[in-house]
């Protein structure tokens, strides 16, 4: 059944590798909007999206996690299939808003999925060969997109838009086939916003996620602005961070079997992300083209190492410290975080990192190691939260139907 659930993953996720390619030069080239208006819908269409997962990933906790994320992966693909004839700024600030959110609350449900079909013991491990077999797709979605960019014409971004919809209504019809999992009382709503430990869990490992828009935005200015380096560099690196998960993604999960050793987990993430903003600042001295490319290699060598130790401890801990019954909600919660670095991080790290030079990286780096303390004694505090309440974490509510 979870190689059902990694099929799904890998449908919708060569889908999105095409569309985080091809999307902002189809919003601009084709739709016609300007990149300061792109930008500004993708910041509100976020900050809508986080809104939403939990609210969605709520009903997965009523009508079933597998029904929710068929019901969310087809209205999805309906939203991506209106981008294509939406035009004006406000049409495409409204469609990104249902887009993010149904995105948003499809992930909380597919969560809630995993943590039905599998046992506590099997859920970080099963969700990191998930994870692997994702980036694998956005890979080869990504290589489509990129076909796509070289042919240059309306025809070839409106085709990818059109394989990401499709790539949604299989993952659909392959959820479908996957059986439902219920829970045994009715869960309360939003019980998550008045859980203040896992709040506070989520909000750690939100600013650790602010790593995200490093990779995709961040470093490429970085090095056209600041390094001496060339420039398709930065499309290399991104190969390098997609192959490091495919490749060693499942390895390092294995060693967040708890949650004293995932918050270690988290904790080294925040130190191995400290030290590759150290290396990051190092390039910008003018060491030479070569030089400077061979330690980017190994800055973005170092932020993949982090950011695969973070996503381990992070599934450990998000799974292990929600109820049972309350998995939908509770996830899409912890969701809100990806979110919230894709609305905060772009402007926030820009203004930072390519504002500041060096010193920039080096405040980054400070925060990422400041948050990966931070998760040990919030992570010990929702343990005894949850220790004496009546939902402990080790209670298993669900059934398959």
């Amino acid at each position: 059944m979870t190689r059902r659930l990694a099929y799904a993953q890998l449908t919708n996720s060569i889908g999105d590798g095409g569309f985080l390619v091809c999307s902002a030069l189809y919003f601009t080239l084709v739709a016609g909007l300007s990149p300061a208006q792109v930008g500004l819908g993708l910041t509100v269409a976020w900050g809508a999206g986080a809104a939403a997962g939990v609210a969605l990933g709520s009903l997965a906790d009523r009508w079933g996690p597998r029904t929710t994320a068929v019901v969310l992966a087809a209205l999805t693909a309906a939203s991506i299939g209106v981008l294509l004839v939406a035009r004006g700024h406000l049409a495409f600030v409204l469609v990104m808003c249902l887009y993010a959110s149904f995105q948003s609350g499809l992930q909380a449900a597919r969560q809630a999925l995993l943590a039905g079909l599998t046992t506590p013991e099997e859920r970080t491990r099963v969700r990191a060969r998930i994870q692997s077999t994702a980036n694998a797709g956005i890979a080869i979605g990504a290589a489509a997109g990129g076909f796509a960019l070289h042919l240059g014409t309306e025809l070839a971004y409106t085709a990818v838009f059109a394989l990401d919809a499709l790539s949604f209504l299989a993952a659909a019809a392959i959820l479908a086939t996957l059986p439902e999992t219920v829970t045994t009382r009715a869960p309360g709503r939003f019980e998550v916003l008045k859980d203040r430990p896992y709040v506070l869990v989520t909000l750690v490992n939100a600013v650790m996620l602010l790593y995200m828009p490093l990779l995709s935005l961040v470093i490429p200015l970085w090095i056209v602005q600041r390094t001496e380096a060339p420039t398709w560099l930065a499309a290399a690196l991104l190969v390098l961070n997609t192959a490091a998960v495919v490749l060693f993604q499942v390895r390092i999960a294995r060693r967040a079997t708890e949650l004293t050793r995932a918050a270690g987990l988290v904790r080294h993430a925040g130190l191995v992300l400290g030290a590759s903003c150290v290396v990051f600042a190092a390039t910008a001295f003018g060491i030479g083209a070569w030089p400077a490319a061979a330690l980017l290699v190994a800055a973005a060598a170092l932020q993949v190492l982090g950011e695969m130790m973070l996503a381990s401890g992070a599934w450990e801990i998000g799974f292990s410290l929600a109820p049972a019954d309350r998995q939908g909600q509770y996830q899409g919660f912890f969701g809100t975080g990806t979110a919230v670095a894709r609305m905060v991080g772009p402007a926030l790290l820009t203004t930072v990192v390519l504002g500041w030079g060096s010193l920039g990286w080096l405040l980054v780096g400070g925060l990422f190691v400041l948050a990966g303390y931070a998760m040990g004694p919030a992570v010990r505090w929702a343990r005894e939260k949850n220790s004496t309440s009546s939902g402990a974490i080790t209670e298993d509510l669900y059934m398959c139907v």
